[in-house]
């Protein structure tokens, strides 16, 4: 891809230019004292991702430190039980056990550049606070983690592994005390701290530049797999790309890779109890428009996952807008399909997914039953993180059943 097309707005996963538009979705919805803050933000990002120093530095940190490139591994018991051929994008594997890293060492990194040293992040299941702790330890940065009051309690190893990386975690009790609250208050802190803080926001949501910014992060998801599936297939794509969605940002990560693969369909899997795509219609939350769960006076509604990740009630701009024009599919599965492919994947690979990406690998098993997926389909999944921090939560839930 050239340079003069990534800055086509039009573009299927391009850059949305200046007004951070995705179609009707995107924009910069903020209050007038962060807007300083946004467009200094976007500016800085454009200039280091057209800086080739900035790319080594930050490629050789993923390499060096946080373990890239991730494997593909092909999934041959699971396979043989549910009749597809699933491979899977082992971001699981990565430094931290997810895809969060990829983005907080970009953003610490352009922190630096701009001169803050302070990193402020929201976290849901944990995974980006830990990782933003990480960045912030290897660069020596004061780190603050907001982080719903229920979700610091089924998260409880996680919140942890934050203090133990130097990074304070705040409780958020207000609202429903999960991470659309966690967004708010971590917002209200950075308006507070804007001249020495940067907001490390954890995924493709928020006001321009971050879903874009995010995405850019994240795309070396995409670009590693569609690379490494095609030297496994003889140049082959895969027929479908699957990956779930809460805010986003694993599921454009891999989906960047592989956008313009005509002959590969992308589903996006969000939680059947925060389906903002499926269920939900446009409106402004968080600094951006796109699809929101909320009711007829646009109250937003909250969220319901046995994923405290995908425990969102909105979904970030350009999913909505991918969806509208329907180059990406957007499904849900319910937490009891979710803890079936949970137990699967553990029992028939011996790797144990994250609750969030168990959400993609629970369509996969359900498409495959009613034959939406034809036997025999090559299925890529991207295992945006590993279970073991839901190992506890899993275990109280089956023992409850027993």
């Amino acid at each position: 891809m050239t340079t003069s097309e990534t800055t086509r707005p039009d573009l299927i996963m391009g850059d949305p230019g200046p007004t951070g538009r995705f179609g009707e979705f995107g924009g910069r919805y903020v209050p007038e004292s962060l807007m300083p803050a946004c467009i200094e933000l976007e500016t800085a990002f454009r200039e280091a991702w057209a800086d080739p120093e900035f790319h080594r530095e930050l490629d050789g940190i993923l390499r060096n430190y946080g373990g890239r490139p991730t494997p593909v591994t092909e999934c041959r018991r699971f396979s043989e039980h549910v009749g597809v051929r699933v491979f899977l994008k082992r971001e699981d594997l990565a430094h931290t056990g997810s895809h969060k890293l990829n983005n907080v060492i970009g953003q610490g990194l352009l922190a630096r550049r701009m001169g803050k040293n302070k990193l402020i992040a929201e976290t849901g299941a944990g995974q980006h606070g830990v990782a933003t702790a990480t960045a912030a330890a290897l660069f020596g940065m004061e780190c603050i983690v907001y982080m719903g009051e229920v979700d610091t309690k089924r998260q409880e190893l996680n919140v942890f592994r934050m203090e133990l990386l130097g990074a304070t975690v705040v409780p958020v009790v207000s609202g429903s005390r999960t991470l659309k609250d966690a967004v708010n208050e971590a917002l209200r802190a950075w308006v507070a701290s804007v001249d020495d803080t940067h907001y490390c926001l954890g995924s493709v949501m928020g006001p321009h530049p971050y879903p874009w910014m995010v995405r850019e992060f994240q795309s070396v998801i995409g670009e590693e797999a569609r690379e490494q599936f095609r030297s496994l297939l003889d140049g082959s794509d895969p027929d479908v790309v699957v990956a779930c969605a809460g805010g986003g940002s694993n599921a454009a990560g891999i989906f960047a890779g592989f956008a313009d693969a005509t002959s590969s369909d992308l589903v996006a899997v969000e939680a059947a109890g925060g389906a903002a795509v499926t269920t939900g219609i446009p409106g402004v939350l968080h600094g951006m428009r796109s699809a929101l769960i909320q009711d007829e006076a646009g109250q937003i509604l909250e969220a319901e996952s046995i994923s405290a990740g995908l425990d969102y009630p909105g979904i970030g701009p350009e999913h909505a807008h991918l969806a509208e024009v329907g180059r990406v599919r957007y499904e849900a599965a319910d937490d009891e399909r979710v803890l079936e492919a949970f137990q699967l994947l553990a029992k028939t690979e011996g790797i144990l997914p994250a609750l969030e990406s168990s959400h993609a690998i629970a369509w996969v098993m359900a498409a495959a039953a009613s034959g939406e997926l034809a036997p025999g389909s090559t299925v890529l999944v991207n295992l945006s993180g590993r279970g073991d921090k839901d190992v506890a939560q899993v275990r109280d839930i089956l023992r409850g059943r027993a």
